[in-house]
């Protein structure tokens, strides 16, 4: 793995993770790791918390509370990296050689969720303004029209 990452401020979002290094393609950069749950674990504990840094891995709905350097990696929708699941392991490898200086970002991906919450500030040029997958968007634009077609639907009376 990749020595050399720092936390600093961030133009995408409050602080981010740089290389004092450069990083050559498919290289493993770090390890998203941390205290592991289940979701339903992570959705009671963070139920009134506004920011989480938790990351959803493996078939069985396991759940990584982000502790360390990687917790600091920004979304981004022209990411220089990605994760790779390897045996119940979660690691940010990089997706093209990455100059010494450069912030880390990857994208979120984010999915399962009833927040609203999930914009995208990252700036890239064909930036998507969300977080959340392609998967995600879609399911929520379905229930969107789902949502209007009802309430468009004159209400029925109801007789006694």
């Amino acid at each position: 793995m990749v020595n050399g990452l720092i936390i600093r401020s961030s133009s995408i979002h409050a602080a981010g993770c740089y290389t004092t290094r450069a990083i050559k393609k498919g290289s493993r950069v770090c390890e998203y790791d941390g205290p592991r749950f289940s979701k339903e674990e992570a959705d009671d504990r963070y139920r009134d918390r506004f920011i989480t840094y938790l990351f959803s891995c493996g078939e069985a709905g396991t759940v990584i509370d982000g502790f360390g350097t990687a917790m600091f990696i920004n979304h981004s929708c022209a990411p220089n990296c990605e994760t790779e699941e390897d045996e119940g392991r979660i690691f940010v490898c990089a997706l093209r050689d990455i100059s010494a200086g450069e912030e880390l970002t990857y994208e979120y991906n984010l999915y399962d969720s009833d927040d609203a919450e999930g914009d995208c500030y990252c700036g890239a040029p064909r930036c998507r303004g969300t977080m959340f997958s392609e998967v995600e968007v879609k399911r929520r634009a379905r229930i969107a029209k789902k949502s209007l077609i009802a309430a468009s639907q004159p209400k029925k009376k109801r007789l006694a």
